[in-house]
Parts: C-alpha cells; structure tokens; sequence
C-alpha cells in the first residue's frame, strides 16, 4: 500500500470534474509508457522460522536501517517510525514499504523495458539478503503465509493501518487476514488515451482470473493445506464488497474516466492525512468530504493527494488511477516476480494483442466473469470454462502476450528479447501445474506434512 509523505498542498477539489481531469491527466503517448512492477514478500526469523516483529534486535527497523547503512536507502518516517524507504533524489530503485504484517515490499521505478525490471528486482533481493543474512532474516514469497496464524503476526505501526484493521471486520469476513496475511505481485502499466484506457481496462479485467490460475501460490494455513491454490484471492472475495471484485459497469456501454469517478465516489472513506497525521475518516463519503461536511473536519475541503489516497483504499481486480494497476496475482519467486509484467506488457502494450485479447474477451458474460472470479481461487488451471479450461485459455493468451512482446523487440547484452520472462509460465501450462500443485505435492510428500520446509526450499 502506498505511503504518503509531508509535502506541499495540492490544488483544492472544486468539482467532480477535477476529479475526471486528474485521472485523465495520466495518459501518456507511446513512447512514454513505463512498466512498474511491485512485489511483496514475508520476512521470517531463519532459525525459528518465526515472523519478524517492527522492533528489536532483529526487527524490521533493523533491516531497514541495515539498508541505509549499507546501501544509502533514505527513511521516510512517520512520527519516530522509519515506515518506509526511498533512494536520494535522482538514484535509480523505487521505495521499499511496509504491508500491515510487516511484508517487504518493492514498489519498483517507472522503466521502459522487462530486462530493466530484473535487473531492478535482481538488485533488490541482492541488497535485502546481504543484510538479511547476518541479521538471521529471511524472505519468502508466497501469496498466503503458510504458517502463522493472524495473532501470532506482528502489526506495522503505521497509523492508517491502524484504521483499516478497526474498520475491516465490520464490512467483511477476511479483511485482516488480506492486511496481515497476504503477499502479492503487482504491475502497473499506462494508457494513451480514454479509449485506450477502456479497451486495456477491459481485457485485463476479464483476464485477470487467468493470471490468478497462473500465479496461484497459496495453498496452506497455519501449516496445513486450505482447499485453494490461491486463498489470497479468495480473501479478497470475502474482505469488503464496496470496494472489491470484477466491476461490471466497467464493459457497460459509455465507460469512461467519469464513470470510474463515480464508481470511487460511491465506495467508502478510511482516512485523511492532514498535518502528519492519519485522521480517521472510515465509513464517511468523498461528497461529503467536497461539501465540506465531513465528520470529524468540520469545514475541511480535499485537496487532489486526498483524492489520490482515496484511490489507493479502492481494492478491485484492476486498480485505475493514473495508470492502470494489475492485482490478480500471488506472490512467488524470482521468476514470478518478472514473468508478471511479461504478461500483461506482452498484452496490453502492442496494439495487435490487445486487440487479439480483446477478441478473446469481448463476449464473456458479466456472470460468466464472475463465475471464474469465484472458482478460479480453488481450481486454477483446472476451472471449467465454456467448453474447456482455464488453462487452455491460459495457453492462448500466453501466445497472445509472446507475439506482443516479441514485437518490442527489445533485447538484452545477450540478443534476447523480452519473451524470455514468459517461459516459466509456458512451463506451468505445459506441465498443468501451479506453484501451488507443486507445493501441495511436496507437503504430501517428502516433507511430510512438515511446513517448515517450505522456509527452507522456497524462500529467496
């Protein structure tokens, strides 16, 4: 989740319209289009496999200050709290961040090519197990933690988490188990235009239960299976309705940067950052907030970084602010941390795959979409679908994505091109096996239902 910083004011709110205009202000031509990749990761104690606490000798803070010291990382604090990480002004590599659980997360930089996102992720996991190992931390990338239970896990102090976890349960069944529980990978990607915007909104919302199938990587808790392949998404489905799911209206006729607007202004307020301070809001209405009526502010008007952070507490399948954010996928290993880009800059950033993706699409049902939203968690590559598989779709738009990234024709020093970070997933779809199957076979097999080896045989 996003981490916000003291800063100068932005421009008020007037109208809703601003609100339309800010959105619309992020398209970008072609050749300014970026791929922005985030990755999180849980952080356990090597030798008790025990989750790592904010504070302490061998804490959370410790790490984060081990990467300043080593590697020139600048805090971001709030209060007294180093809650997150950015590099000097003009440096190369994003900001590190902190989930509610304490998950390490990379919120990688805007790059123009997927050999630059692994370099970028090569040179992360680099520094945090340089200073990790002497620490005797560790990371492991999964997309639910497979062993802690909720209470046993520690909670970041970072104080619009603090909002989140009072307000979560009273909206849905999961939502702390999503905060404190669940890891993921991430990919942001642009869009030129309003229409581009649609059409690319479209494509990767429908498809983004294939991606889940592929990325599935959460088969156990409290150190035993759960009956999914991916209950991260699953929590998802059970974390607040508001503010979740598959969006419908978004492939209703007329979808537009106003109708996304409109969508956000019905979801419900979690806070507001004024002077330092979080300032909970949780419950209240963004119109509210533009009237000026807002509980607890009298008089108070937003500012536009309101109406971004706003956004940021909008959870569905597909995120638009102003680039497009992918959220369908577990997290998982190196490998995974590329191939997730390599899939969705493969479909979306070449005009002739999208459009071949969109044909893929374009006559799904609303309940058809839904319906692989709701199965796809348990079943993955095998969900049914129409008269075949998820992973036979899977298949197709794996060819879709290597066609589009082989048009890039962007290369490496060694004369490959980006469709080299496809192949894991080729591999999965082959085999019609997820990193879940393979995890759940080595549980029931030579680990023998002991969990604790999945830190050692897994972890980064």
């Amino acid at each position: 989740m996003s981490t916000r910083q003291e800063g100068a004011q932005s421009l008020a709110v007037r109208s809703r319209d601003d609100l339309v205009h800010w959105l619309a202000d992020g398209a970008k031509s072609r050749d300014r289009w970026r791929i922005g990749t985030e990755h999180e990761k849980f952080v356990f104690h090597t030798h008790t496999l025990s989750p790592v606490p904010y504070e302490g000798e061998r804490s959370i803070r410790a790490l984060m200050q081990a990467l300043i010291d080593r590697f020139g990382w600048e805090p971001i604090q709030e209060g007294a709290n180093i809650i997150a990480l950015k590099r000097p002004d003009g440096a190369p590599g994003g900001t590190i961040s902190l989930e509610p659980g304490g998950q390490f997360e990379l919120s990688g930089a805007a790059l123009s090519t997927l050999h630059e996102t692994a370099d970028e992720t090569h040179e992360h996991l680099r520094e945090v197990l340089t200073v990790g190992e002497p620490l005797g931390i560790g990371f492991l990338g999964l997309g639910f933690s497979p062993k802690w239970t909720l209470a046993e896990t520690p909670r970041m102090p970072k104080e619009r988490y603090g909002i989140m976890t009072r307000f979560m349960p009273s909206v849905g069944q999961r939502g702390l188990d999503m905060m404190y529980r669940t890891a993921t990978i991430q990919v942001n990607v642009d869009f030129a235009d309003e229409a581009d915007m649609v059409q690319k909104l479209r494509v990767s919302l429908a498809l983004q239960p294939i991606a889940t199938a592929l990325f599935a990587a959460s088969p156990f808790t409290e150190a035993r299976p759960n009956g999914f392949k991916s209950l991260r998404s699953e929590v998802w489905r059970q974390t607040d309705p508001a503010r979740t799911g598959m969006l419908p209206f978004v492939f209703e006729p007329g979808m537009s940067f106003e109708r996304y607007v409109d969508y956000a202004l019905s979801v419900p307020m979690y806070f507001v950052f004024r002077d330092g301070r979080y300032f909970d809001a949780s419950g209240a209405s963004f119109k509210d907030f533009m009237a000026g009526q807002l509980p607890g502010l009298p008089g108070e008007r937003p500012t536009l970084d309101d109406w971004s952070d706003h956004l940021t507490t909008l959870f569905p399948e597909v995120r638009l602010k102003r680039f497009l954010e992918m959220r369908g996928a577990d997290g998982g290993p190196w490998q995974r941390i590329c191939a997730l880009p390599a899939l969705w800059v493969g479909l979306l950033y070449d005009q002739s795959a999208l459009d071949a993706a969109w044909m893929l699409v374009k006559d799904w049902s609303a309940e058809e979409r839904e319906d692989l939203r709701a199965t796809v968690p348990r079943l993955a590559l095998e969900t049914p679908f129409r008269h075949t598989t998820v992973g036979e779709i899977a298949k197709e738009v794996l060819g879709i994505a290597r066609q589009g990234l082989s048009r890039r024709q962007h290369t490496n020093a060694a004369g490959e091109d980006e469709t080299i970070y496809l192949e894991s997933l080729f591999e999965i779809v082959a085999s019609g096996r997820t990193l879940a199957d393979e995890l759940l076979e080595r549980f029931e097999g030579p680990w023998r239902r002991n969990i604790d080896l999945v830190f050692e045989e897994y972890a980064f």
